[in-house]
Order: structure tokens, then C-alpha cells, then sequence
């Protein structure tokens, strides 16, 4: 894939898909939105937890990922740079995966246990993980499928769609350029 092609992918998605696009925006939106308040709310959910887990600078780390799920869970919602925030938002979810249900599974988590059976073992990590896999999901079905026509990438796609075509010379059948029309 080619730079230009790339930068198109991000920037020009396609409008065109079903309108309930909107529902797994506002759905994933609306959890990232919450979560990474909750970061700053609760000590345990932010800079605790990411102490807990041993990830570096968790001081740093805690507030910078809860302040991406507060301005991407915004930015998914109104459908706004839908494509660019899913790639971070995919990879925030592997990694949170990663850090917290191999533990989980081993029965090595430094976090506390599930309140209910099971506490360890594969239906453990099947349970705990069911926000982490939808979030996971809508935010590759969106980089996959673009934000949908109801969304301010579509807006704006098409503001850029009119101006372009209200400025562009059009051509009459015998090649003479015909003046724009507004």
C-alpha cells in the first residue's frame, strides 16, 4: 500500500455503509468514554491498577490512556477521524488482554479476583474478557467499514464532495470548458 493510499484509507472512509453504524459507534464510544473517566475517578481503576500490572510509568501511562478513551470515545461517537482512532483503540484492547487475562487464567493476577465462579481458568478469561472482545470487534468492524453516513466524517466528506464538485470546470460534449455553476 502505497503512502497516499494510506492517508486516503484514514481520511476519506466510506459513507456509504448502514446507518446503524451509528449504534456500534455510540455503544464502543460510550465504554471508552466512561472508562477512561473512571481512570481519573478512581485511583484503582487508573494509576492503581496500572501499578498492579507492573506497566512502566504508570503515573505517565494511567492518565495519557485515559485521556485517548475520553477523546476517541468523543471522537467515535460524533464519528470524527472514526478510521484513525479505531488503530489505537485495537491495540489498547490486545494489549489490555494481554496484561490482564494471562494472569487471569493462571491464577497469577495481581488484580482481584472475579467476585463470582469462575475465578481462574479458561471460563474465567471467556467471561471477563466479553467487554474487552466487543470492544475489540466494533473497533475493527470500524476501521473495516468506516463510520457510516450518519457521522461527521460523512459531513464533512460530503461539504469537500460539493465544494470540489461547484468549483470544478465541466466539460460540454465538444471539449469547450463550460463555466462552473453554484
Amino acid at each position: 500500500m502505497r503512502f497516499q493510499d494510506a492517508v486516503r484509507f484514514f481520511t476519506t472512509p466510506p459513507i456509504s455503509g448502514p446507518k446503524s453504524t451509528l449504534a456500534i459507534r455510540l455503544m464502543a464510544g460510550g465504554v471508552f468514554l466512561s472508562e477512561g473517566l473512571l481512570k481519573f475517578v478512581y485511583v484503582n481503576q487508573g494509576v492503581g491498577r496500572f501499578t498492579k500490572l507492573g506497566m512502566p510509568i504508570p503515573g505517565v501511562l494511567a492518565p495519557s490512556i485515559a485521556v485517548l478513551e475520553i477523546l476517541g470515545g468523543v471522537l467515535l461517537m460524533t464519528g470524527l477521524g472514526t478510521r484513525l482512532i479505531s488503530v489505537p483503540f485495537i491495540i489498547e484492547m490486545v494489549v489490555a488482554v494481554l496484561s490482564t487475562k494471562i494472569g487471569l487464567y493462571f491464577g497469577t493476577s495481581p488484580l482481584p479476583k472475579p467476585p463470582a465462579l469462575p475465578t481462574i481458568g479458561w471460563w474465567a478469561v471467556l467471561h471477563e474478557s466479553r467487554s474487552d472482545y466487543a470492544q475489540l470487534l466494533s473497533c475493527a468492524f470500524l476501521l473495516a467499514a468506516g463510520p457510516g453516513p450518519w457521522s461527521l466524517d460523512a459531513v464533512l466528506q460530503r461539504r469537500r464532495a460539493s465544494r470540489h464538485a461547484s468549483t470544478a470546470p465541466s466539460t460540454s460534449p465538444k471539449g469547450a470548458v463550460a463555466p462552473a455553476v453554484s
